[in-house]
């Protein structure tokens, strides 16, 4: 790891990895953006998410889609795996992983803008697709995501 990471405060970037046997967002790091002042997306696709069923204790498998528009501080992608892995023995609902997914990054990194896509794999013959978006209030953010849910499609 670079000194500069390091005097971020990043501590799992480099460093041995231990897995949270549940639910961990205590595990999320962020470092700074250094380029504010430009609108970007970033995007990071995760296809081997798992949690489990809040009933039935059987295990759900989905690929989950994290977008979005940083503004001074960002996710580091290997605590962000850490905390997506810290579902697999987490029981919830699809809805409400998506969601909580999104909102504890809101919490982490103050973003302009975030959506939070999960695609489910079928079961019982059915599939779920949840979308949670935010965007920055009083701001065109805000309009972007209330534009975007109104349009959005899978």
């Amino acid at each position: 790891m670079t000194e500069k990471r390091k005097e971020e405060g990043l501590k799992l970037l480099g460093a041995e990895t231990n897995y949270a046997q549940n639910y961990a967002p205590e595990v999320l790091e962020t470092f700074e953006n250094r380029h504010q002042e430009n609108d970007y997306w970033v995007r990071f696709n995760c296809p081997e998410f798992t949690s489990l069923c809040p009933i039935t204790g059987q295990p759900d498998f989905a690929e989950i889609i994290i977008s979005y528009i940083p503004d001074k501080r960002m996710v580091e992608s290997k605590s962000l795996k850490l905390y997506l892995f810290s579902f697999r023995n987490h029981g919830d609902f699809h809805e409400d992983c998506v969601n909580t997914i999104m909102k504890d990054l809101i919490k982490l990194m103050d973003p302009r803008y975030i959506e939070v896509t999960g695609i489910f794999m079928p079961r019982g013959g059915i599939s779920i697709h949840p979308y949670a978006n935010y965007g920055r209030p009083g701001t065109r953010y805000e309009r972007m995501a209330e534009e975007r849910l109104l349009r959005y499609k899978y």
